[in-house]
């Protein structure tokens, strides 16, 4: 697999390896920025402070974590990181799971405005007609 990077608001990723149930991703989170508080059903995380420190998030925990620290992220566990220095951070990503993309991101709360809506807000069409 070659390397794939993705700009997003509050830095970016690139993949660095993937496998039939593994992706490997490094993630830089700009200073000041933070991911949107989510979870995941369909895979596991475990996330590694290769520079800098970031606060993260896992369930009801909130703790800080800095170069060579790590914390396990299990399926459904809503979680997010925050980087409130005045650098930037970077941690190496590990996901685990049947389904490794990007869609199975289901977001809580988010600073840019990209929350999942609840299943029983999402429009749905009236019974027996369709899209086309």
């Amino acid at each position: 697999m070659s390397k794939y990077n993705e700009k997003r608001p509050w830095g970016s990723f690139t993949v660095l390896d993937d496998g039939k149930s593994f992706k490997v991703k490094r993630i830089t989170v700009e200073a000041g920025e933070k991911l949107s508080l989510q979870y995941h059903n369909r895979r596991s995380e475990h996330w590694t402070v290769v520079y800098g420190t970031l606060t993260v998030t896992v369930g009801e925990t909130v703790q800080e974590l800095k170069v060579n620290e790590s914390i396990y992220i299990p399926v459904r566990e809503k979680h997010c990181m925050a980087n409130h220095t005045r650098d930037f951070a970077e941690i190496i990503e590990v996901q685990i799971g049947d389904y490794l993309f990007e869609d199975d991101i289901v977001r809580l709360e988010d600073r840019y405005g990209r929350t999942t809506p609840e299943p029983d807000e999402i429009p749905r069409l009236p019974e027996g007609t369709t899209s086309t």
